[in-house]
This record gives C-alpha cells, sequence and structure tokens, in this order.
C-alpha cells in the first residue's frame, strides 16, 4: 500500500542483491519518540513494520500504527490492529473449500455479467496436499507410488478442480501429494524470511509472515516467519485482501540457558516447556524465546517448541531469526544470495537477535535451564 501522506517517513531504500529495494524503517519510529525498537519483543517489531508498511489511512491507520508501537510490559494497548499476513498456507481438507468459494465468485461474476478472470486471491496462497493421503500400501520399495496413484484415482475430481485452480487463479499454488507435510514443507522450502516482491512497479523487502489452516502452522515461527492457524473463512478473507484483526498481544518471554543433557531430546525439552507455560497461561498471548541456551538449539529443535504452540496455548512461540536460522536456510537450499540478502535485511531493521543485542522487554518471563530436564 502507498503511504506516502502518512507522517512518519519510514519509506527508504536498502541496497539488497545489488539493486535498491524500498523498505519501512522501524527506526525512523524512534526517531519520532514514538517507542525504543530495542525494548519491544522481535515478534512485536515484526507486526510493527507490518503495520507501518500497510499504512493507508484506511484500512490501516497512523493510530493503528501508534497503538503498537505504544507496547509497553505493563500496559498493553486493549484495542485491535489489522495484520496483513504476506502469504496463506492450505492443507487440503480446509484448502479445497476456499477454492470452491472462489470458484463460485467466478460463477457469479459471471452470470452478473462481469468478467470472472478478475477474481483472483490477492494475497498469494499455497495449497499443500497431505492429509487427505492414505496407507494402503506399506514396508515395500513401492509404498510411496502406490499410495499416490490410489489418492490419485480416490480423489480424481479433487485433482481436476485444483489442476484448473492452479492454472486459472493469480496468486495460487499446489504442492502435490507425496511432496511432505505441510509444516515441513513450509519450512524447508516456501518460507523465505524476508520477501523481495515486485510490486507496484518496485522491488519492496519485508519480513515473510502468514496464516495457515492448520492449528501447527505455529511451526514456521521455528525460522523466524510469524504465523498462526486460523479458521477457513478468516483465511480465505485474508487470502482475497481483507486484513486479519487481532488485539495486541501480551508477551511472554522464555529463557532458556544451559544445554540438554546426553540422550535428552527435543521432545522431552517441549513437554517440559508447555508444561511450564500452561501453568503460567499463555492463551491469546505470545511466547518468544531467547537466552544463550536458545542459541544453542538447532533449528529443528527450535521448530519443535514453535510447534506445540496450541498445546501450551500461546497464539505462537516466536525464534528470532539468528546465525543459526541463517546455517538452516543454506542447508535447505536456499541461495547464498538469498541468505545474504535476509541477513543484511533483518540487521537494517532490528530484526536480528546479535548475540550482545539487549533483552527486549516482556509482559512476563519463566526461565529453564535445559541441563535439569
Amino acid at each position: 500500500m502507498d503511504n506516502n501522506s502518512i507522517s512518519f517517513k519510514a519509506r527508504d531504500t536498502l541496497d539488497t542483491r545489488g539493486k535498491k529495494s524500498t523498505i519501512y524503517r522501524l527506526d525512523k519510529l524512534e526517531e519520532n519518540g514514538l517507542c525504543k525498537i530495542t525494548s519491544l519483543p522481535y515478534s512485536i517489531r515484526v507486526l510493527l513494520e507490518n503495520l507501518v508498511r500497510n499504512t493507508d489511512g484506511k484500512v490501516v491507520t497512523e493510530e493503528d500504527v501508534k497503538n503498537l508501537a505504544g507496547w509497553k510490559p505493563g500496559n498493553v494497548p486493549k484495542t485491535d490492529i489489522p495484520y496483513i499476513p504476506s502469504r496463506v498456507i492450505l492443507q487440503d481438507f480446509t484448502g479445497v473449500p476456499a477454492v470452491v468459494d472462489i470458484a463460485a465468485m467466478r460463477s457469479a461474476m459471471k452470470k452478473l455479467g462481469g468478467n470472472p478472470e478478475e477474481i483472483n486471491p490477492v494475497i498469494p496462497a499455497d495449497l499443500i496436499i497431505d492429509h487427505s493421503v492414505q496407507v494402503d500400501c506399506y514396508g515395500t520399495s513401492y509404498a510411496r507410488n502406490c499410495n499416490e496413484k490410489h489418492e490419485f484415482q480416490r480423489n480424481r475430481e479433487r485433482y481436476e478442480l485444483l489442476h484448473w485452480a492452479q492454472n486459472a487463479f493469480d496468486n495460487f499454488n499446489v504442492v502435490p501429494p507425496g511432496s511432505g507435510i505441510i509444516h515441513q514443507v513450509n519450512l524447508e522450502h516456501l518460507a523465505n524470511v524476508v520477501h523481495l516482491r515486485e510490486e507496484n512497479g518496485e522491488t519492496v523487502a519485508y519480513p515473510d509472515t502468514l496464516v495457515g489452516t492448520d492449528s501447527h502452522t505455529t511451526m514456521i515461527n521455528g525460522l523466524g516467519v510469524l504465523g498462526w492457524g486460523v479458521g477457513g473463512i478468516e483465511a480465505e478473507a485474508v487470502m482475497l485482501g481483507q486484513p486479519y484483526y487481532m488485539p495486541i498481544p501480551e508477551v511472554v518471554g522464555f529463557e532458556l540457558r544451559g544445554e540438554l543433557k546426553e540422550g535428552i531430546t527435543a521432545t522431552d525439552l517441549v513437554l517440559t516447556v508447555t508444561q511450564m507455560l500452561r501453568e503460567h497461561g499463555v492463551v491469546g498471548k505470545f511466547v518468544e524465546f531467547y537466552g544463550p541456551g536458545y542459541r544453542k538449539l538447532s533449528l529443528p529443535d527450535r521448530a519443535i517448541l514453535a510447534n506445540m504452540g496450541p498445546e501450551y496455548g500461546a497464539t505462537m512461540g516466536f525464534c528470532p531469526v539468528d546465525e543459526v536460522t541463517l546455517d538452516y536456510m543454506r542447508m535447505t537450499g536456499r541461495s547464498e544470495e538469498h541468505v545474504n540478502m535476509v541477513s543484511q535485511y533483518c540487521k537494517e531493521q532490528g530484526l536480528f537477535a546479535e548475540r550482545d543485542a539487549p533483552v527486549p522487554e516482556y509482559t512476563s518471563t519463566l526461565g529453564l535451564d535445559m541441563g535439569t530436564v
């Protein structure tokens, strides 16, 4: 959205991939006396960039930005903000009805004499087929091919619809069965951490954010990508360009110290963390992990912590971007050029958790020595 008329003057350029990209600087808010960026939790900083970038005076207002920028641990503003995710992720059981709805809108548009091709997802959406695949064959070298063959035969009409939708809709992609579980596909392949997209004739860099139609969409927070699960109707509304209205959240900081003993797994850790967070009470809140122990956790271990967000009751559990994030991106095939851009952008925006960075202020905090698990 164009926010030239707004007074924050946050619009600027950054040299990424050897060319200029537009960014919306968070430090401009600090210059305007609205907040101290380093005091804000990293998850709140991501939300704040989202508001600043999308400010248009209508859907997202200057007041929305000021409300979130005024986030204080002991005085979280009691108001809703319009969150506009950069993408939507769908699993097949909840995603197919959304496709049917958009197809029905196209049909209605045609009956009214309009151009049905004007109806498309506004926000990019990926539909990953994994939930419907059944196990008919197992324990053999041909089990995968056998199960995929039965899947296509069993749900032929559905695949014809999805094949049509992928070719007919803009901003819509289908990941076929056999590619993996939705959350792993998202973590390893779909997530950019920072987007570099062409919008209105210019290249814009901004954080990857999403909502998904699966409660464990929260797993992506292990990669430093803000996201959580919503209902099918909410996801469909976001796909069609509507903001997701949410209350400004409290943020619970969870400090991890030490390291896991030999033989203790990430599953043991996350069960302990879940018990602690349930007792603390985090429903409707963000959880954010930090500390010397956190920095030692591998990305898959962080993803397990984030995945269990629904079990400990939080909206999501956020793992800020750091060197572990960048190493995982390299390991999973992201280009060095893209990884360097992510590093540069996050450091420029105060979204990179440096070792010597001050600890943000949190609504409340918990701590765990992982050596006691």
